[in-house]
C-alpha cells in the first residue's frame, strides 16, 4: 500500500498538483449500520492545480490495494459494499425511517464528501493472467443490476501497480469496471 501512496504523491508533485502524505489516509471507517462498515485501504485527497484548467478541483478516491491475497470474486464483491455505502441512509436515533411529513434523510456519505469518491482498485502480487482475471471479475460484478447506480455515478477503475509505478497514476492506465477494454485516467 505504501508504494501506491508514494506513486500518487510523486505523480502529483511532478504534475504541479497537490497531494501530500496526510492526503493519503489509511483505513477510514464508513458505517453501514448494524455494526457493518466499509473500510477502504486508503482515502485519497488530490487537488488538481489551476494549470490544468479546472480551478484547483479537489478529487477524492477510495483506494483498494489488492495483493492477490483473496480470490477475484471476493475482490469484486467489494464493489457491492461500496454500492451499499453509496445508498446507505442511517435511521435517526429514536425514529423510524422518514415518514410523509418528515424531511428525507440523506445518504450518510454526503456528511463527509460533496461527491462520492472514485473507487480505485490497484492490483499487485500476481502476473498478467491474474490481473486479467481480477479485472474480469470486477467487470462481471459491475454488470449486476443492484450495482448500476454506483457504476453509473462513480468511476470504478482498476490498474496494475506496475503500470502506476512506470507511467504514474495520472496516466491512462486505469480500466473502467463497466468497460475494461478502455484505458482512462483516474481523473476523468
Amino acid at each position: 500500500m505504501t508504494k501506491t501512496g508514494i506513486a500518487f504523491l510523486q505523480d502529483a508533485r511532478r504534475r504541479g498538483d497537490v497531494c501530500r502524505p496526510l492526503d493519503w489516509i489509511p483505513e477510514v471507517h464508513h458505517s453501514l449500520g448494524s455494526g457493518e462498515a466499509v473500510i477502504p485501504d486508503a482515502l485519497l485527497f488530490y487537488r488538481r492545480s489551476h494549470e490544468h484548467g479546472e480551478g484547483g478541483v479537489m478529487l477524492r478516491a477510495f483506494v483498494e490495494v489488492d495483493r492477490a491475497t483473496m480470490g477475484p470474486e471476493r475482490l469484486a464483491a467489494k464493489i457491492a459494499a461500496y454500492a451499499r455505502l453509496h445508498t446507505y441512509t442511517p435511521v435517526p436515533v429514536g425514529r423510524r425511517r422518514a415518514a410523509f411529513h418528515q424531511e428525507p434523510v440523506m445518504e450518510d456519505w454526503r456528511r463527509r464528501y460533496p461527491v462520492f469518491p472514485r473507487l480505485l482498485f490497484v492490483l499487485d502480487g500476481t502476473g498478467t493472467a491474474g490481473i486479467t482475471n481480477r479485472i474480469t471479475a470486477l467487470h462481471t460484478a459491475a454488470q449486476q443490476p443492484a450495482l448500476a447506480g454506483l457504476v453509473r455515478d462513480v468511476p470504478v477503475l482498476a490498474a496494475p501497480l506496475v503500470d502506476l509505478l512506470r507511467d504514474g497514476p495520472a496516466a491512462a492506465v486505469w480500466r473502467p469496471a463497466h468497460n475494461p477494454d478502455q484505458h482512462v485516467t483516474w481523473m476523468h
